[in-house]
């Protein structure tokens, strides 16, 4: 019986948030462990149904880098990184298509399908509606890198009323031709166009931690700098992409573990959370 009441005051602690939350539009950047992980990717699509199911309009965008390198390897491809983006020459681009959209995009939509949900797949190519310019760090030319300059929103809020759209990061410019986008920028971008409540990435990370190694559970944007300072170098693209948003309109960011079983629901529905959260 014990069991039973605690399971009952979980309900009750997620009401308020549930009432809270209800037609919101939540972004969540999904990779990492929580992707490459059978039992943790099954936790991830049971989370993004119950939040739809609740009335919340969840939007994935995944990674992909390490399935890419992995191919790429196979293949006897080179994988090389300037500035933390991957140099993307045609064949390496047709390699990250191919793995972006062909197979993880397709395996995350079938996954949450099958538990139930409504999920539809998608890349730039649709209706155009992740459109990009070819990037270029400091001058350089790393290939088909693309830096993304404009979302459809339109299509992309009509789409999520009704289904949870899946997005492989993988841009078209003006002209049609496809480039890699980095997806911690597509999911900022995408969350910014929406006008998104929440953004959300799962990490294989507690969150921000200070220099002391302990867990920062809230950072605002008068702090931002010290925060950039104690992190690690992989979290300050993030922190960027992080503070961008917060910057452009979306309300909160959260940096969570997506190694935690439930980690989305643990930080969206109790009054502690697990992460960090950027306000």
């Amino acid at each position: 019986m014990k069991k039973v009441i605690e399971r009952a005051n979980i309900l009750i602690e997620a009401l308020p948030y549930i009432r809270k939350f209800r037609g919101n539009t939540f972004v969540v950047k999904y990779g990492g462990a929580a992707m490459d992980k059978s039992d943790l990717a099954e936790k991830v699509a049971q989370d993004v149904i119950l939040m739809k199911y609740v009335g919340i309009n969840p939007v994935l965008v995944h990674g992909g880098g390490p399935e890419i390198t992995r191919v790429l390897k196979k293949q006897n491809l080179g994988t090389n990184f300037i500035h933390g983006l991957r140099v993307t020459d045609r064949r390496t681009m047709e390699v990250v298509e191919r793995v972006l959209v062909k197979k993880i995009n397709r395996n995350i939509v079938d996954y949450i399908n099958k538990h139930s949900g409504k999920a539809m797949g998608l890349n730039g190519r649709d209706a155009g509606f992740l459109l990009v310019k070819k990037y270029m760090p400091g001058g350089l030319d790393i290939g088909f890198v693309g830096e993304v300059v404009k979302v459809n929103s339109r299509f992309l809020s009509a789409l999520a009323k009704d289904f949870i759209p899946v997005i492989a990061p993988v841009g078209v410019d003006g002209k049609g031709q496809v480039y890699n986008v980095n997806a911690d920028e597509a999911a900022s971008k995408i969350a910014v166009a929406l006008k998104a409540d929440k953004l959300i990435m799962l990490t294989d990370v507690r969150g921000v931690l200070d220099k002391k190694g302990k867990l920062m559970s809230s950072i605002s944007k008068k702090n931002a700098k010290k925060a950039m300072s104690a992190a690690g170098k992989g979290m300050i693209p993030k922190l960027k992409g992080c503070f961008e948003a917060v910057s452009r309109g979306v309300k909160k960011v959260h940096i969570i573990d997506g190694r935690i079983p439930h980690a989305l629901l643990l930080e969206i529905f109790t009054d502690e959370g697990i992460g960090t959260q950027i306000t």
